[in-house]
């Protein structure tokens, strides 16, 4: 017997047996299948209950599978892997589901004309009508909102990270971490309290500063941690050249973390986007264009679909318009994590030579 074929039988005797790379889709095809042979077995007609069925089938069964073949402990690994792909599933299984129904409703009246008119004299029970009037008062507050937060965000962020020492700094890094979490109706009420002690009326700007005051947190937390991913011997290697602190943060620390800060602005404007409380407590809604956001009641795009969903009446033209004003603002926030993402792989560090 030649010394090859003695190596090649040591080599095969020495590997364990494994399962085949399409095992995983049998074991979940099966699954599937099993699932919902006994929901309708049983007689349910909740699909979500078989998705749940198929899960805890799809884990038993790869477990019993590959402890028979590969041995447990191979076993514990498949099952960990598997209960991954579970938990991924089961997160977006709802995701696209909520999208599908989204598109699915909302394209039914989602033109060009929706777009660029407003409600003006058309009731909420009627046909006709747009978001026009929203999307100039949500495109007005949110970036009103931007440019108070956002820059407020950024230097508290510089001042923890590169000043912050001793019980000035806990301080605002609690009270950071206190308004991360405070509910969007609080932030409401604070900026309506001012405008009762003013009697000042509704107008789109308070809006503006509530969401400004919800966005600060955001931006505060997200600039902290990039500017902490800049290494030290950057900032030590500008000082020691003599130059002064101000001009190293100014030169050196804000541009290498440039992409991660824009990212974390941009998220930050999307969470406020979508919020309505504040806006129903402040800008009040205005079936007619309102340009100005310092004067008079103005529409946002959250406020107007919850709106034409409450005084519907049961009409089908509300329901489908506010589906609508949902695929708009669906389509918003997607486009600014887009660009943010954009601009993050643009301004992410080159590395390599």
């Amino acid at each position: 017997m030649s010394s090859a074929t003695v190596t090649a039988k040591r080599s095969s005797s020495l590997r364990s047996a494994s399962l085949p790379k399409w095992s995983p889709w049998a074991i979940a095809a099966g699954s599937v299948a099993a699932a919902v042979g006994i929901g309708l077995g049983a007689g349910m007609s909740n699909r979500v209950e078989w998705a749940l069925i198929a899960a805890i089938l799809f884990v038993l069964g790869t477990f019993v599978i590959a402890a028979r073949v590969e041995g447990r402990r191979q076993a514990k690994d498949r099952v960990a892997t598997a209960l991954v792909w579970v938990a991924f599933l089961l997160a977006v299984i709802p995701l696209v589901s909520l999208i599908w129904t989204t598109v699915k409703r909302g394209v039914k009246v989602l033109d060009v004309y929706f777009l660029t008119h407003s409600m003006g004299v058309v009731a909420d029970s009627e046909a006709g009508g747009g978001i026009y009037h929203a999307i100039i008062g949500s495109l007005e507050q949110v970036g009103l909102a931007t440019l108070i937060g956002a820059p407020i965000g950024v230097l508290t962020a510089i001042y923890l990270v590169e000043y912050g020492r001793g019980a000035l700094a806990r301080a605002v890094t609690f009270f950071v971490d206190v308004m991360t979490g405070i509910p969007s109706i609080v932030a409401g009420l604070f900026i309506l309290s001012l405008m009762l002690m003013f009697d000042m009326q509704p107008f789109g700007f308070a809006g503006s500063l509530a969401l400004a005051i919800l966005m600060m947190p955001v931006v505060v937390r997200s600039t902290e941690e990039m500017l902490k991913l800049v290494p030290n011997e950057l900032r030590e290697a500008s000082l020691a050249l003599g130059v002064p602190k101000w001009r190293t943060i100014l030169k050196v620390v804000l541009p290498t973390s440039l992409g991660g800060i824009t990212t974390g602005i941009m998220l930050a404007i999307a969470r406020i986007a979508g919020e309505t409380a504040p806006i129903l407590l402040l800008v009040w809604g205005n079936s007619f264009i309102n340009n100005n956001p310092f004067s008079g009641a103005q529409q946002a795009l959250p406020l107007y679909i919850y709106q034409q969903y409450a005084n519907s009446s049961g009409s089908t033209a509300a329901y489908d318009r506010a589906w609508a004003a949902s695929l708009t603002l669906i389509a918003f926030v997607m486009i600014l994590n887009l660009v943010a993402r954009g601009i993050a792989r643009w301004k992410a560090p080159k590395t390599g030579r």
